[in-house]
């Protein structure tokens, strides 16, 4: 029985986080709207409809929908080979029903398994994406738009070299503005008195301040005046009729288009992912623990990309930016991802001219806040895991990434020599220091996974670098698994020993290198007890092993095989790690045995 939720229980808190929420969800659903060739409003659209629509009908509590980053060259390639965003919306329709679909078959319990160092290498990465994307906004220079969080930028440059012209493109203005913003949303947790100002975050404070500043700047045509380019740029239609020529609907007749059915498909897989490894990532901010129905989740998606597309909306998914600045706000529970979206309503219809004075600096200041605390507190918990000298050796490849990216061939030769250097001396310590050793072994699960995640998702997109620390999380399990499982030291074996191996409660295909190792290295002339009376599956793959060691090679060097527990059937069920899997009975102790009855 699900329990009921009161909306209204911690108004205050929520209604304070969703007017951050939706001072960053503004420029954010306008860039990537533009950057996607869709219509200015089709981002907004997709806004509202994130957090009404999904925000209501998800479990998340701290969540929050919109138009995705992620989905960008997705929708731009859709458009320009469907050739009408009428036509994309349909196919974006279709998408809702897919995911619909998604979560009535529960494909939402994939994201069980998502390792936890993966999930905060992808915020940790997110939060350094942020933070380099938004300084150029900061100094007033934006070419790329707001949201974009791939490292190849649609104006041709990356994210670094973008940072290397900020210099030629400073605004004074933009920079005095943001060192405002910055202070204010420093000092307002730091003093007392503005701490207990729940209802007016400082956020808010911080844009009423930059646009009467800018006002100001205007007034006494000042040079540090922004120009309307580096403001935001909401459209306001003059006239209902002008409103109505805007929003576009589906276009039905093309739903035979082979095309468009490519196009649902992709977008339906692709921000199932993107929402799914949000929520895992919200959960794991959720001070209180809540944990969110995946599945419920994909279909309140599904639900808000068929209402979204129905109104001229992009598609979307749970979006990690917005989440963050929602759980750094205070929001409490879903209310606040519902205040954000009717704010986003109210603005578009009522006083669009008011928020087109906003300066992309004082939302470049919120946003680097959000990104510092993404990227920060996680980086730093997991250099911990290692030794300095192997954090050392992770950045000295990051600069040389950065150097290769940007084609400054001195500093990869530089810094590759150094590199060199750091990872020579980190195997000398690794085999003359045990300490050091044992801290490498003991931690590299944790620790190659997050910063390859992190890292992988600056330097390619967020989809990329969770799939990578995937495959390395993976590969260590692998290994783990190996070293593990069945491990048969022929140094501990005499003569004339009963070599036990008990296998596990499941036997997976997962042990299937472990067990071959292990029978492959059982000496000739000895005896062996394979027990599987605990065992409740072995894979196929592993009875196979077993049966062509009994029937072939033990006849070939003379070793006594007894099978024990071995039944017709197995059922899957929970596995169970326990104790030492190769075991020695060895004959002095059955002889004294023996000696001790008589």
């Amino acid at each position: 029985m699900t329990k009921k939720i009161n909306l209204f229980a911690n108004l205050k808190s929520d209604f304070a986080s969703g007017l951050v929420v939706f001072l960053v969800a503004l420029p954010l659903c306008l860039g990537i709207a533009l950057a996607s060739g869709a219509p200015p409003l089709a981002g907004i659209i997709s806004g509202i409809v994130g957090g009404i629509v999904v925000g209501y009908l998800s479990q998340s509590h701290l969540s929050v929908s919109g138009p995705a980053a992620g989905l960008t060259a997705i929708v731009l390639t859709a458009i320009t080979d469907l050739g009408s965003f009428n036509v994309f919306l349909l196919a974006v329709l279709l998408a809702g029903i897919l995911q619909l679909i998604l979560g009535f078959i529960k494909a939402g319990t994939i994201s069980n398994y998502f390792p936890n160092n993966v999930i905060e290498g992808m915020l940790a990465g997110i939060g350094v994406i942020i933070i380099l994307k938004q300084i150029p906004h900061a100094f007033g220079y934006d070419p790329d738009f707001e949201g974009d969080e791939s490292f190849i930028q649609a104006d041709g440059q990356n994210t670094f070299s973008e940072l290397f012209s900020v210099l030629d493109h400073v605004n004074f203005g933009s920079i005095i503005i943001t060192v405002l913003s910055l202070a204010i949303l420093i000092l307002w947790n730091k003093v007392e008195f503005l701490k207990n100002i729940k209802l007016v975050p400082a956020a808010l404070v911080a844009v009423v301040l930059s646009i009467v500043l800018n006002e100001f700047f205007i007034q006494s045509g000042s040079t540090l005046a922004i120009a309307s380019e580096h403001l935001v740029n909401l459209p306001v239609p003059s006239t209902l009729a002008e409103f109505k020529n805007i929003v576009v609907t589906p276009d039905f007749a093309a739903i035979t288009n082979s095309k468009v059915w490519i196009v649902a498909v992709t977008i339906a897989i692709v921000a199932s992912i993107e929402t799914l490894l949000c929520i895992e990532a919200s959960d794991r901010m959720d001070t209180l623990k809540r944990y969110t129905d995946t599945n419920v989740e994909l279909k309140a998606q599904g639900i808000g990309n068929i209402v979204s597309s129905l109104l001229g909306g992009l598609p979307m998914t749970s979006v990690v930016v917005r989440t963050s600045a929602n759980h750094n706000a205070g929001a409490k529970s879903k209310m606040s991802t519902i205040i954000h979206g009717v704010l986003l309503m109210v603005s578009v219809l009522a006083i669009p001219f008011i928020l087109n004075k906003i300066p992309l600096a004082t939302l470049a200041a919120v946003l680097l806040m959000v990104g510092y605390k993404l990227a920060v507190p996680n980086i730093k918990h997991f250099a911990h895991y290692m030794p300095k000298e192997v954090n050392a050796l992770v950045i000295s490849l990051v600069v040389i990434l950065i150097a290769i990216s940007n084609s400054y061939m001195n500093l990869v030769i530089g810094f590759s020599v150094l590199s060199a250097l750091i990872l020579a001396y980190c195997t000398f310590k690794y085999l003359k220091d045990d300490e050091f050793a044992q801290n490498v072994k003991r931690n590299q699960y944790l620790y190659f996974p997050f910063f390859a995640t992190t890292i992988a998702v600056v330097f390619t997109d967020l989809l990329k670098g969770v799939a990578l620390g995937m495959i390395i999380s993976i590969i260590f399990v692998l290994k783990g698994n190996l070293k593990r499982a069945y491990n048969f030291k022929k140094e501990e074996y005499v003569d004339g020993d009963i070599i036990h191996i008990d296998l596990a409660q499941e036997v997976s295909f997962l042990n299937k290198s472990a067990i071959k190792t292990t029978l492959s290295e059982i000496p000739g002339n000895s005896k062996v007890i394979i027990n599987a009376s605990d065992t409740v599956y072995i894979a196929h793959d592993v009875l196979d092993l077993i049966k062509e060691f009994k029937k072939i090679r033990s006849k070939e060097e003379n070793i006594k095989v007894k099978l024990i527990g071995f039944k017709k059937a197995y059922e899957l069920d929970d596995s169970e790690e326990s104790k030492k899997k190769v075991s020695f009975e060895h004959q002095e102790k059955l002889d004294t045995e023996i000696e001790s009855k008589i």
